[in-house]
């Protein structure tokens, strides 16, 4: 089986590569040193199993497992961490392969064993569990056969669109497979729903507006190429498009 190994610190890398060198049932077919080399690579290599450190700066490895969901051949998930209980309980509660630093050959022999392919509920369930942030700093959109990252702070609005989502950022626009209320649910605390179809950043919000007709809608900051009709806000949500502009 194809491995890729995933860790910011080099001797964490050299350690499990040496240990699966001597492995006949698996061949390490690359190494990352961060979150979106991983992505990156995994897309070009299609492992089989991801060797994930979960503490790495930008990406960490419950993010980066969530992106790795996107690819066409997503990998199974190992994850590799210096001893913390609040993971390793959140793991074992939930049958999630994972290895303790520093790595024994017996214990990393089991883990992937049990490497098993993470839905996007469980990892939030795994990070609320242990503490971590259960919030994507980016989220993922698959665009000529690759997987491109959006930051979430570059994005202005989010809005059904048949059975994907168009996310409206400052480069473009792009469609991602998540549904709006899981949208809503991950990102409540800095976007919010105007009307049924669409989430709108609180900070890109410059003022609100009566239309000619009567109706309110959003004025977005820095000249946003969103189609007004798609930032009138609906009766149901006024009020909380009100308290959240107002308390921004």
């Amino acid at each position: 089986m194809k491995v890729l190994i995933v860790d910011d610190e080099k001797p964490a890398r050299d350690r499990l590569r040496q240990i699966l060198d001597d492995e006949d049932d698996y061949e390490v077919v690359g190494e990352a040193g961060n979150g979106n080399d991983a992505v990156a690579l995994s897309a070009e290599l299609s492992p089989d199993i991801v060797l994930l450190d979960i503490r790495m700066p930008g990406l960490d490895g419950i993010e980066t497992a969530h992106h790795l969901n996107a690819l066409e051949h997503s990998p199974a998930v190992v994850f590799t961490t210096a001893y913390d209980e609040y993971a390793v309980d959140a793991f074992e509660a939930r049958a999630i392969g994972y290895v303790l630093k520093p790595v024994r050959r017996s214990r990393l022999a089991g883990a992937l064993q049990q490497a098993s392919k993470l839905a996007a509920n469980t990892l939030r369930e795994v990070a609320t569990a242990a503490n971590m942030k259960t919030s994507r700093k980016h989220v993922c959109a698959r665009v000529h056969g690759e997987l491109r990252l959006i930051p979430v702070a570059d994005i202005c609005s989010f809005h059904a669109d048949q059975k994907y989502v168009r996310v409206e950022h400052d480069k473009g626009a792009d469609l991602i497979d998540d549904s709006l209320k899981a949208l809503a649910d991950e990102f409540g605390d800095q976007f919010v729903r105007i009307h049924r179809s669409a989430l709108v950043a609180v900070e890109r919000i410059e003022r609100l507006e009566k239309t000619p007709d009567g109706k309110s809608r959003i004025v977005l900051r820095n000249g946003s190429q969103v189609d007004d009709k798609e930032l009138i806000i609906s009766r149901r949500h006024s009020a909380e498009v009100r308290r959240r502009v107002r308390g921004s």
